[in-house]
């Protein structure tokens, strides 16, 4: 409890807080993630799911294999971590949110102000005609019937708005990223293994500028000898702090 009372007096002190999180957040709302021990990279080809290269020869496959999970995502709530950050926010304690999930529960807990740095499903374009975009609920619905989302005036099949492997990051959350990272005195780096880059990478920004992080995730990450302070438990940790606030 001692040091969950320190956690929430850094959050309460901080001038600029802002969490960063990962997969290991969404896993408390029934969303596997992809790197853990039953994690989706040991039965799925990630790589080949989310891989451009590989979508523009045969798109069927990411929908085939990405149905289950990414076009069910009304049927998840959000965990008491998405919901303890939206009422950090809302009480003015929280600035943003950088996040590598693509899953949408940020939102859904009442975050306003979310940088999605692997992109989002909330619109699906075609790769060939611009100004083509439809919503993520259309789309879904297509999906769930075993169709793909075509384009109206090619017929193309539509991709998602997620950053795929082989496309560069949307350069405006990035910028955001940044900027928010270098600005914060405190960031909350919660449910991921810092393995994947540049979202890796925003911690240093904050270390570099003299802020402090602090690091809940139930696997070990290379930053974890910089962390003020460390925890284990994701969703042990959130259910104190909400009863602090």
């Amino acid at each position: 409890m001692k040091d969950i009372n320190n956690l929430f007096t850094l959050i309460k002190e901080a001038k600029h807080l802002v969490a960063l999180t990962g997969a290991g957040v969404s896993t408390l709302s029934g969303i596997r993630d992809f790197r853990g021990k039953n994690g989706l990279y040991n039965e799925m080809d990630a790589d080949k799911i989310f891989s451009i290269d590989y979508f523009e020869k045969d798109p069927s496959f990411y929908y085939g294999q990405a149905g289950s999970f990414i076009y069910n995502l009304d049927e998840k709530e959000a965990s008491i971590v998405h919901t303890v950050l939206g009422e950090l926010e809302q009480l003015g304690f929280l600035k943003a949110i950088i996040t590598q999930n693509i899953d949408l529960l940020h939102q859904k807990g009442g975050s306003k102000n979310v940088i999605e740095i692997h992109g989002s499903p909330v619109t699906h374009y075609c790769l060939r005609c611009s100004g083509i975009k439809v919503s993520y609920e259309e789309v879904a619905a297509v999906v769930r019937k075993g169709e793909m989302p075509k384009c109206p005036k090619c017929e193309r099949v539509l991709k998602p708005a997620i950053t795929f492997f082989g496309e560069a990051l949307p350069s405006k959350a990035l910028k955001q990223a940044v900027t928010e990272s270098q600005k914060a005195d405190v960031m909350l780096v919660l449910g991921t293994s810092l393995t994947v880059y540049p979202a890796a990478g925003m911690p240093q920004y904050t270390l570099r500028n003299s802020g402090k992080i602090v690091i809940v995730n139930n696997m070990p990450t290379p930053l974890d000898d910089k962390a003020f302070l460390h925890f284990d438990d994701l969703g042990s940790v959130f259910e104190e702090l909400k009863e602090i606030l």
